[in-house]
């Protein structure tokens, strides 16, 4: 029994006119998320046995738009940090908040009832060296180390138990120049798929369509989309067999509306797919988020 919580950042739910990515081609396993519908914010909520599909509020109720610090500080603790900061703030975490993830995250709460965590992604060498240096740190890697937890690198990608950002792992072989084999991303699937025989949580992070969204290409929007499309697919389909709970969602729309350059104040989905899926019923922000992964991994783990 497990949880894979696959983050998606910059997906929100956005009109079925205009510059919507989601609307110019098909994507199967986004139109099985929301139920057969049109991944859109006309989606109707679906509870339907173990499918759940919503979709929920990510402003936190301030003004202006989210933006991915305060977001996924919120999402990933279940405190309202963009309330405590008075605005919302990104990309990196404020200095002010950023605390929350050292002691309130995801990680450390599960952790905390002998759960066992792990962050499925892997990170350059290079890159684990700059932030150490320059301390700045992004959400997920940040609570990571403070959780006490390895980043992935090299090494567990070669082991096939660590998956790159753009799931292929053709980046790192043409940009870093990094010895690493060409997978597909049903490849990548299976490695969270092997992940929840050991984890009790499995946390995979999608950023490519947040950056795909403040391009406004709508042919980068479709690449980015048809990966992690495939990819989910994949997860969806082999969910019943593996019997793992399956949750998405995300800290702020962009990507649905390529008219803009910026993040916008769309809701954003959340997709339960398994055991436990009820109790994501009454979530209605992304604060909401973690509290209830608690209550799931409670659910099915007992009291620690």
């Amino acid at each position: 029994m497990s949880l894979v919580f696959l983050f998606l950042d910059g997906v929100g739910l956005g009109s079925s006119n205009g510059l919507n990515p989601f609307t110019m081609h098909d994507y199967p396993a986004f139109k099985a998320m929301a139920g057969g519908q049109a991944f859109t914010e006309d989606a109707e909520t679906c509870r339907n046995g173990a499918h759940f599909f919503t979709s929920i509020d990510a402003c936190l109720g301030m003004d202006g738009l989210p933006q991915s610090g305060t977001g996924q500080v919120t999402l990933f603790t279940g405190i309202n940090s963009a309330q405590l900061l008075g605005r919302h703030f990104g990309p990196y975490p404020h200095s002010a908040i950023r605390g929350l993830l050292d002691g309130e995250s995801i990680f450390q709460k599960i952790g905390r009832r002998n759960g066992r965590c792990h962050f499925i992604n892997a990170f350059p060498q290079r890159f684990i060296d700059y932030v150490t240096t320059t301390n700045r740190w992004s959400s997920t890697t940040f609570m990571t180390t403070r959780a006490g937890m390895k980043l992935n690198s090299v090494p567990e990608i070669l082991a096939q138990k660590a998956i790159t950002a753009e799931l292929t792992q053709d980046a790192w072989r043409t940009r870093l120049s990094l010895d690493v084999p060409l997978i597909s991303e049903s490849d990548a699937a299976e490695r969270v798929i092997r992940a929840t025989t050991e984890h009790d949580l499995v946390l995979v992070e999608y950023y490519l369509t947040d950056k795909a969204g403040h391009s406004r290409d709508a042919g980068l929007a479709h690449k980015i989309l048809s990966r992690i499309d495939r990819f989910l697919e994949h997860l969806i389909n082999r969910q019943e067999e593996n019997g793992y709970t399956l949750l998405l969602t995300s800290d702020h729309g962009n990507l649905e509306d390529l008219s803009v350059k910026t993040h916008t104040r769309n809701q954003v989905p959340l997709y339960v797919l398994g055991k436990g899926a009820h109790l994501f019923h009454e979530a209605k922000s992304i604060q909401d988020i973690t509290p209830l992964c608690v209550e799931w991994h409670r659910l099915f783990f007992g009291q620690s």
